[in-house]
């Protein structure tokens, strides 16, 4: 998981998702799943970055660069599942 702890992880990952779940207007997903949305929301923003941006290390540590990045990941997962839901 790179230069972040277990608990990073988890902070980041509850912050971004929580974020994510208030601004795509959704009922949220209670704490575990606002943790699990944001830390996949994580790895996804972290690839974007990586791949698109050729940022070196997007996310590492708990850091408003970090957990912007998480949070756009956030956003990009809840529109995709929104878009199987509605099926």
């Amino acid at each position: 998981m790179g230069t972040m702890s277990i608990l990073s992880w988890l902070v980041v990952g509850l912050i971004a998702g929580f974020l994510a779940s208030r601004v795509m207007r959704g009922g949220g997903y209670g704490l575990i799943g606002d943790i699990i949305v944001g830390v996949v929301g994580a790895l996804i923003g972290g690839w974007l970055a990586t791949t698109f941006l050729k940022m070196p290390n997007p996310v590492n540590g708990i850091n408003i660069g970090t957990i912007l990045v998480a949070f756009i990941g956030a956003v990009i997962l809840l529109g995709i599942l929104r878009l199987f839901r509605r099926r």
